[in-house]
């Protein structure tokens, strides 16, 4: 296929973004900032984007989506959407980590960096395991090499550009890139019991 239709989508920070690509041109986008709500907005927005670029679902070649680091929940809702999204629609879903598309969209020198809670980062050097750098570390690296945090647009856009190259190899589901665990725990209360 010569211009493939992919729709990308990224909830793995405090956005809800969206990139519809054609071939080689993104023709419809949008990206708003949000703390919360993205699990209500993320549909309605897929929506506005393909009518956006005169598309529908049905017309998709592919899905692709962010699958972190990031916020947990956040990472979990585009997980979700996609593979049922894929699922629904009978075509392949391909996730994209935030490093890969960090790097596809830098012109220069420069590592993918994702910001973390209390200073810190996720960082993934070049032919390394992800991980949760210090912010002692965070400036440390910077010292010597220029640190790239996500741009929501960017983002969106180069996920939809990576699935458009990945979708044909017959990806595996897409799966949440989780570094470290969720920060909310479960009660330390006994489980309730059932009466009869």
């Amino acid at each position: 296929m010569t211009n493939p239709l992919v729709l990308s989508f990224d909830t793995s920070a405090a956005h809800v973004a969206a990139a519809l690509l054609c071939g080689d041109e993104i023709i419809a986008r949008k990206v708003e900032e949000m703390k919360r709500g993205q699990a209500e907005r993320l549909m309605p927005l897929l929506e506005e984007v393909l009518a956006e670029g005169g598309k529908t679902f049905a017309d998709l070649d592919a899905i692709g989506v962010g699958v972190g680091p990031g916020n947990f929940t956040g990472i979990r809702i585009s997980v979700s959407a996609a593979r049922g999204l894929a699922l629904g629609l009978g075509i392949p879903a391909v996730g994209v980590n935030s490093f890969d598309a960090i790097e596809a969209g830098l012109s220069g020198d420069g590592q993918a960096m994702v910001t973390a809670p209390r200073g810190q980062g996720y960082l993934c050097p070049k032919g390394s395991t992800p991980y949760l750098a210090s912010a002692d570390e965070i400036a440390q690296v910077a010292q010597e090499t220029p640190l790239v945090p996500p741009e929501a647009t960017s983002v969106v856009e180069q996920i939809a550009r990576l699935a458009a190259q990945r979708y044909h190899d017959n990806p595996a589901r897409p799966a949440p890139l989780y570094i470290k665990p969720a920060d909310a725990a479960p009660p330390k209360d006994p489980a309730p019991v059932i009466l009869p």
